[in-house]
C-alpha cells in the first residue's frame, strides 16, 4: 500500500460464521501483551468503502470516481485479507439480496449518491437497517410506576429459563398506559433477582430497574443485530402489548424471529 494513501472504512471481527462487534470492542480495550493475544485470537479485517487520497486529494471527486479508483487500488496491489473491499452495486435486486445476509449479523445497507463528494464530519449518506417485528417477555422496567421509561425484555431458553434479550427505546404514552394496567410487581422468585443491567452497550453504569412478573408479552420492532449471547445489540421499539400470547408463545432466546 503506497504511503500517500488514505482509505475510509471499518474494522470488523469474524467469529463463528458471523460478524462480532463485541469481540472488536474487547480488542479495543486491551493493552500491551493482552492486545497481541486478542489480535491472534480474534483477527480483524479492514473493510474499505472509500478512497480519500491516492497520491492526490480525491475528496472533491464524485463517489463514482472514488469507487473506481478504490477498486483499481485493490487490483493494482492485489490486496487481500486483512484488506477487504466492501461490496457495492447499483442493481436494486442485488441490494435486496444482500439484505438477506442477516444470519451473519449484517445490519443493513448504506446508500450513497454517485455524484456526491466526500464531506468530512458530515453524514451525506443514508443507512437502511433490516428490521422486523417479533415478540418478547417484559421482565423489568425503568422509571416510576406511574411514568415508565423503558422495558427490559427476555425470552425463555431451551431449558425454560428467562434470559435477558435487550431493552426498549423510551416508551411512548400509549404503551406506558397499556403497561401500567398489565404489569405486576415481581416477587422474590423472579428469575432475574440479583441481576444487574448496564445502562448502555459496553457501559459500566448500572440501570435502576424494577422487576415485574414475567408474564406480559409485547410485540417489538427490532433490527437483526444480535451479540454472541443472542441479545439485541440495539434498543428495540415496543409496539404493543400482546395479551393474546403467553411467554411460551415467544420465540426462544437467541432466535432472530
Amino acid at each position: 500500500m503506497p504511503d500517500d494513501t488514505a482509505l475510509d472504512g471499518e474494522l470488523v471481527v469474524w467469529e463463528s460464521d458471523r460478524l462480532s462487534f463485541e469481540r472488536l470492542q474487547q480488542r479495543a480495550h486491551r493493552r500491551a501483551a493482552t492486545a497481541v493475544r486478542a489480535a491472534e485470537q480474534w483477527p480483524a479485517h479492514f473493510v474499505a468503502f472509500d478512497l480519500l487520497r491516492a497520491g492526490a486529494d480525491l475528496t472533491a471527486q464524485p463517489y463514482q470516481a472514488r469507487r473506481a479508483a478504490l477498486e483499481q487500488l485493490f487490483a493494482d496491489h492485489r490486496l487481500n485479507a486483512p484488506w477487504t473491499l466492501c461490496p457495492s452495486t447499483t442493481d436494486p435486486k442485488q441490494a435486496t439480496d444482500w439484505l438477506e445476509w442477516s444470519t451473519v449479523a449484517l445490519e443493513g445497507l448504506v446508500f450513497k449518491r454517485l455524484d456526491q463528494r466526500y464531506v468530512p464530519a458530515f453524514r451525506a449518506w443514508r443507512k437502511y437497517r433490516s428490521r422486523h417485528t417479533t415478540e418478547a417477555v417484559i421482565g423489568a422496567v425503568t422509571g416510576a410506576p406511574a411514568a415508565l421509561t423503558t422495558a427490559l425484555l427476555g425470552r425463555l431458553d431451551a431449558d425454560g429459563r428467562l434470559q435477558y434479550a435487550g431493552r426498549t427505546t423510551v416508551l411512548n404514552l400509549a404503551v406506558r398506559q397499556a403497561l401500567a394496567a398489565e404489569l405486576l410487581q415481581g416477587g422474590p422468585a423472579h428469575p432475574w433477582t440479583g441481576w444487574t443491567f448496564s445502562a448502555s452497550w459496553g457501559s459500566r453504569e448500572q440501570l435502576a430497574v424494577r422487576l415485574v412478573e414475567p408474564v406480559v408479552v409485547a410485540e417489538v420492532a427490532v433490527d437483526v443485530s444480535l451479540d454472541a449471547a443472542g441479545r439485541w445489540r440495539h434498543p428495540v421499539r415496543l409496539e404493543r402489548v400482546r395479551s393474546d400470547l403467553t411467554p411460551s408463545d415467544v420465540p426462544l432466546f437467541g432466535q432472530e424471529l
